[in-house]
């Protein structure tokens, strides 16, 4: 009687309770029978897909915008184009935070699946939409609707953390930030490649056709035809919302306080506590948004420098050059988020790693200019090895960021803490092009001058960002959650 007695809360504590008709408690049932190798792989798979989608549309524009807003015949002088390429880039983040807690709170309500279908839906319609423009304000409008409808990134964030083990976790959201980089560097890279096809591949597009009309349609429908399929692909993906409608029937009725999301009133009020109060939360989404606004903006100036003409201190690439340079960094950045830096993360943590990363990335962005003296082969090599680790030392700090911000918070909360972090990232997001676009502007009608010439100013302005996302990374600004002993017995 007593080896019972002691026995029976390990089996208690290892029972949960599951609801028949509740898609949450399969995939937690699912996760407890088995997540071999090819299970981990197809659920990593599936979100690689989703955020893949969610970001590609974002940053597809940049090597072409300049030439898109040129081509608009709005802008005054030629230096003025870059502004004018900032609002287009701003339109589509200023949208995002408009509805970002919205979406967020709505996974929270009516499941994550529902608001992931409409984000990537979004993409279908909008992004095409966005490359039939014909003119600036209709495309500014369109990339505003697309980031109204578009705010999946929160949920996804929050369906990883669900949808796998606790033990790979970790390596979700390092896939989500790694899906999320590489979209924003692809990208570009298939707005320059395919963008202007009747001048880069007269043999297949003639001249005078549609794709002549409308030069930029290409990328976008590429981009919007692999949104289509993902979308397609949605119907079978799983639900992981718990959904009880406040009934008992369960398939295992052995623990029914185990999980707080499936009754137990008290435990449950104790647990929805104010997000905004929740300072371990709240402390890691500050950097993120300043990082993710110096990210934007980087990448904005990066390839509206890269194709501005040489005697206002750009590189005078074409929409290829650039795609090349992103194409290189892109495939650079997969190697290392899968092989590397899982075990630098686990060796020094994600805060640590990450603060290292913002410290070398500051005298690494200011050599950037110096890099327009060279030419040839020299140009493309040390753009491409520079470019490589900025975007390595880039995703090392979102990625640590995002740890820190779902371990912050319990799955109920998720999709909302989600939404306020996504919420506040389009923010800063929605300034960021624009500001840098302004910036650069006024950093190449100043060329002759005697403190930071040029383009020199422009990386001076991103690294003082830079180093404010690092102040905040240092207590007492961050502060990490404490594990409590439950966390640390799971």
């Amino acid at each position: 009687m007593e080896e019972e007695n002691v026995e029976q809360p390990l089996l208690e504590k290892k029972k949960k309770k599951y609801y028949k008709n509740c898609p949450g408690c399969k995939v937690d049932e699912s996760k407890e029978l088995s997540e071999g190798h090819f299970v981990l792989f197809t659920k990593l798979f599936i979100v690689w897909m989703l955020v893949l989608c969610a970001s590609l549309p974002i940053s597809s524009l940049f090597p072409f915008v300049y030439f898109m807003v040129r081509d608009f015949n709005i802008a005054k002088t030629e230096a003025d184009i870059s502004s004018y390429a900032g609002y287009m880039g701003s339109a589509f983040m200023l949208g995002r935070c408009l509805t970002s807690l919205f979406w967020g709170t709505i996974a929270d309500r009516i499941g994550r699946k529902p608001v992931i279908v409409i984000g990537i839906t979004s993409v279908v319609i909008f992004n095409t939409l966005f490359a039939l423009s014909t003119s600036f304000w209709m495309a500014v409008i369109v990339r505003f609707l697309l980031g109204c409808l578009n705010s999946l990134l929160g949920p996804v964030k929050a369906y990883v953390t669900e949808l796998l083990r606790e033990e790979h976790q970790a390596l979700g959201l390092s896939t989500v930030s790694a899906a999320w980089g590489v979209g924003l560097i692809i990208g570009p890279a298939l707005g320059g490649y395919l963008s202007q096809p009747v001048e880069k591949y007269p043999h297949i597009f003639p001249k005078d056709s549609f794709w002549d009309k409308f030069p930029y349609f290409l990328p976008s429908f590429v981009i919007s035809a692999l949104a289509f399929v993902v979308a397609i692909g949605c119907i079978w993906i799983p639900e992981t919302l718990h959904n009880h409608h406040g009934s008992d029937e369960s398939l295992d009725d052995s623990n029914g306080l185990e999980n707080g999301r499936s009754g137990g009133g008290n435990e449950n009020i104790q647990k929805n506590e104010n997000l905004f109060l929740n300072w371990p939360l709240m402390s890691s989404i500050i950097p993120y948004c300043i990082f993710s606004l110096h990210d934007i903006t980087c990448l904005e100036v990066f390839s509206l420098w890269a194709v501005s003409p040489q005697r206002l201190g750009g590189l005078n690439f074409t929409t290829d050059d650039v795609g090349n340079v992103l194409s290189i960094s892109g495939l650079a950045l997969i190697v290392y988020q899968i092989a590397i830096y899982p075990s630098v993360e686990k060796a020094t943590g994600p805060v640590s790693i990450a603060r290292i990363s913002s410290i070398l990335s500051i005298p690494l962005l200011q050599s950037y200019p110096f890099i327009a003296l060279l030419s040839g082969l020299a140009l493309y090599i040390v753009l491409s090895i520079f470019t490589i680790l900025k975007n390595v030392l880039s995703i090392t700090i979102i990625t640590g960021l995002l740890l820190l911000q779902n371990r912050a918070v319990e799955q109920h909360q998720r999709g909302a803490a989600n939404g306020i972090a996504m919420t506040g990232m389009s923010l800063f997001n929605a300034i960021g092009p624009a500001t840098g676009g302004t910036v650069l502007t006024w950093s190449q009608k100043r060329m002759d001058a005697s403190f930071l010439p040029g383009t020199h100013m422009v990386f001076f302005f991103l690294n003082i960002v830079e180093a404010i996302g690092l102040l905040m990374m240092f207590k007492p600004f961050l502060v990490e959650k404490k594990k409590t002993n439950i966390d640390q017995l799971q």
